[in-house]
């Protein structure tokens, strides 16, 4: 859709470049469903800026500024624009070999008034999800009949350890030539495209590896036929490879990043794969050309609310995805904040969940920290950086402290649906959504499980809410000896 579609006063918000540009670090822009894109070719078609966000998600509005090189995406939802954005930080998108700046819009949708044109352009972007097959990122599209192609598309479910290139690349060669992979994440669910050499090598990999386990009891396979005949893959990086192409660029990813990835799984999985028989996978080995960082268990947690945040909040949060054995809030910079995880693979875990989240109406970021241990405050310490530092290794709330515990099957994603559990009979549904009603937080929907009424699911207004409620309200006591328990939901009521 071009510009003739917006209204008078729209036209003028667009074309005189007043939406701002990120100039501090992308993750501290507020998430939009809106993305604004710039440096697009003159002649750039809506179907080549189209074949940049479909693989995140549906479209729904699409608005090209030809004369000003720019054009602006309005995703279905938030969080398929914030993977979009996150993805292209790594590996910057290109349209005829010219790079494409991507960043949030401050506006929060996009207006038009001709809605003829709308459906029409609507009607264009739904056409284009279904027939384009050169996706920069692996999107699904139609080429061959699913039966026909040599792609697979896999979906890791229950993803507790991460899921790497070279871990992919180790189970699927055994059953054939692995010559493409490109992984993103698509509804909070990790996913891969693979491209085998033939198809008979696609079928006896979906065949024998469906429904298995990469690792003993998590990272489950669900394995389907792409309709992609073949994939376009423009970077060699830790998101995407092509096997026969050791000339591509790495699209700027942080080396880094990228060894402190493989590393921490490789040294976290080689002391519990020996004693799992039933695995698919030995540890992964990690060939790399430089000397790796080391591997720490020490995440950086950054933009926090100062006025909001205490040590007790971010463990609570932090958690979820593994047992937080110190926190340290910088005195002099508060909205900084040290968090030390019992091992690498916890870290790795929550800085996939976390990163990018609101929390006291802050988008947080996370990040591996330099430090390998978080220090206690010295003996002359004042009382107030005495007080931003806690010690939490005796802490009863650990959720992961006891070997093969049913909590390690139950990591998600933040989402607006919590699980309650430890409920006791004489608690009501009621009573229930008073309590998360009285601490100021919006119940949506409630349901029991039929089958075990100490646990439920409470549907929030939103995820940002859900992230506050879960630290408000996990280990709040319902009785004399019951505490509830809250974590997050992978399902919607």
């Amino acid at each position: 859709m071009n510009n003739s579609n917006l209204s008078t006063g729209e036209l003028a918000i667009y074309m005189d470049g007043t939406d701002r540009l990120c100039v501090s670090e992308r993750a501290q822009c507020v998430p939009s469903q809106v993305l604004h894109l710039r440096q697009l070719p003159a002649d750039v078609s809506e179907q080549e800026v189209l074949a940049l966000a479909l693989p995140f998600g549906r479209v729904s509005k699409l608005i090209t500024l030809k004369a000003k090189n720019q054009g602006f995406l309005e995703m279905a939802s938030e969080e398929a624009a914030v993977t979009m954005v996150n993805y292209y930080t790594s590996a910057p998108p290109t349209i005829r070999n010219q790079p494409i700046f991507i960043q949030y819009s401050t506006h929060r949708e996009l207006k038009t008034d001709n809605l003829t044109n709308q459906r029409m352009a609507l009607h264009a972007i739904n056409a284009a999800a279904v027939h384009s097959g050169n996706m920069a990122s692996g999107g699904e599209g139609r080429g061959l009949a699913p039966s026909q192609s040599p792609v697979l598309r896999i979906i890791v479910e229950n993803l507790f350890y991460p899921v790497t290139l070279e871990v992919l690349q180790q189970i699927f060669s055994k059953f054939g030539s692995v010559l493409k992979i490109i992984t993103f994440t698509r509804n909070n669910q990790f996913q891969a495209l693979l491209q085998f050499s033939d198809t008979v090598h696609a079928h006896h990999a979906k065949a024998s590896l469906d429904g298995q386990n990469i690792y003993n009891g998590c990272c489950t396979l669900r394995i389907d036929f792409s309709k992609l005949s073949a994939l376009n893959v423009k970077y060699n990086n830790d998101k995407s490879r092509d096997f026969t192409r050791a000339d591509l660029p790495t699209g700027e990813l942080d080396p880094a990043a990228a060894f402190g990835n493989a590393l921490s799984l490789a040294r976290e999985l080689s002391l519990s794969m020996a004693a799992v028989p039933g695995s698919l996978v030995s540890p992964p080995r990690v060939s790399l050309q430089v000397a790796p960082p080391a591997v720490h268990s020490v995440l950086l947690v950054s933009n926090l609310n100062p006025e909001s945040v205490t040590p007790h909040c971010l463990f609570i949060l932090f958690g979820v995805y593994g047992d937080v054995q110190r926190v340290k809030i910088l005195f002099n910079k508060k909205e900084n904040a040290l968090v030390q995880m019992s091992d690498a693979t916890q870290a790795q875990l929550a800085m996939s969940h976390l990163n990018g989240q609101r929390l006291h109406g802050n988008v947080i970021r996370v990040m591996l920290s330099k430090h390998p241990v978080v220090q206690l405050p010295r003996g002359g310490a004042g009382q107030e950086e005495q007080a931003l530092t806690r010690d939490f290794s005796g802490s009863a709330l650990h959720r992961f402290k006891k070997p093969g515990s049913k909590n390690f099957n139950n990591i998600f994603p933040p989402s607006a649906t919590l699980h309650l559990s430890n409920i006791p009979s004489s608690v009501s549904e009621d009573e229930l959504k008073d309590l998360f009603s009285s601490a100021g937080f919006t119940v949506k929907a409630f349901k029991f499980f039929q089958k075990d009424r100490k646990m439920a699911l409470m549907q929030l207004a939103s995820v940002e809410e859900a992230i506050e409620a879960l630290i408000a309200l996990h280990d709040h006591q319902l009785d004399h000896n019951q505490h509830l328990r809250v974590s997050f939901s992978k399902s919607t009521i």
